[in-house]
């Protein structure tokens, strides 16, 4: 049986946290499963942030290493750069000619980022933040990509990027492009040490390249229960971002945790030690792995560069097809 095809990528914009290992494992596992490309997508990173691209280059590299030493294999699916398969902008620019106005006006996240980015000081009233969705819809199209794995947020995109395909199907009289269904993704949602939505600009993240102290430095970070005063005092694990990376990162033991911390058996900075240790464990393979690639930056760019010619070999399919139906 034929395997399905899957795109996905991310922006390069600096080092990647804890919060986003889930959907790094979840790619390792559809590499399996699927016929995947994973890319580094940096023209996104310019959408908002075309005035400052000085850190894009060390941005790109952090996230390649960050992808493998969470366990992403390039001998199984192409690792690239998105601006290093021009057939993504080939595509993009020709869907362009297609696509009204009003769908990117009506995307639901547009009008919010650009009020939101606007109040941060970001002028980004211009055509390629307008058209993010659309090259979004390029990327993924160019490959013919039959499931993307999304979460629910994700979802109005994708239904863009089907509605593009219908679009050109349909003025062209072709099934070139299929209509991407969605893989939806349980991501397991990780606050921040502070109880905030994780981010680097709150320093309330834990990087995948944490080393064991800073491990112990952002978990002793970590908001308890503000009832509790002493270790006796019964707690209340529902409000303890401790409790919420026990119970992802720890489940043999949760049950045991919860009835210790209700009980006022365990204190929060016993148990802030013993999660310590779990995460620890959880990074120290990705450190070693990580250690392997920084010491071979030539590697770095054979994984990028094959990455490259192989998703090439896919791309230039399509766009063949493209440019018959099309009459370009």
């Amino acid at each position: 049986m034929e395997k399905g095809i899957i795109f996905s990528g991310m922006r390069p914009t600096g080092k990647l946290h804890i919060g986003h290992l889930s959907v790094l494992e979840n790619w390792v596992k559809l590499q399996d499963e699927y016929k995947c490309f994973f890319g580094i997508v940096d023209w996104h990173a310019l959408t908002t942030a075309f005035d400052n691209t000085e850190n894009l280059q060390d941005h790109i590299k952090m996230m390649l290493l960050d992808w493998l030493s969470a366990g992403l294999d390039p001998d199984k699916s192409p690792i690239f750069l998105q601006s290093h398969v021009k057939e993504h902008g080939e595509l993009h620019l020709l869907l362009s000619m297609i696509t009204p106005l009003s769908w990117l006006e009506r995307v639901p996240t547009y009008k919010d980022q650009l009020q939101q980015l606007g109040k941060q000081g970001k002028d980004i009233s211009t055509y390629g933040f307008l058209g993010y969705p659309l090259l979004m819809a390029a990327d993924i199209l160019v490959y013919r990509a039959d499931t993307v794995p999304v979460g629910e947020d994700q979802l109005p995109h994708l239904e863009f990027c089907r509605e593009i395909a219908r679009r050109f199907n349909h003025l062209y009289q072709t099934d070139v492009l299929p209509e991407p269904k969605a893989k939806l993704s349980k991501i397991k949602l990780l606050p921040g040490v502070d109880g905030r939505k994780m981010s680097k600009s709150y320093n309330n993240d834990i990087p995948l390249n944490a080393t064991q102290q800073e491990i112990i430095e952002k978990v002793q970070m970590m908001v308890t229960d503000p009832q509790r005063i002493k270790k006796t005092d019964p707690g209340n694990p529902e409000v303890c971002i401790v409790h919420k990376y026990h119970s992802i990162y720890n489940t043999e033991e949760i049950e045991e945790i919860r009835e210790s911390c209700q009980g006022g058996k365990i204190g929060c900075v016993a148990c802030k030690k013993r999660l310590a240790k779990i995460l620890d464990n959880v990074l120290s393979p990705m450190r070693e792995r990580r250690s392997y690639y920084e010491a071979r930056p030539e590697l770095l760019q054979d994984i990028l560069a094959d990455g490259a010619a192989r998703a090439g070999q896919e791309t230039s399919k399509t766009m063949e097809l493209i440019r018959k139906a099309m009459n370009v």
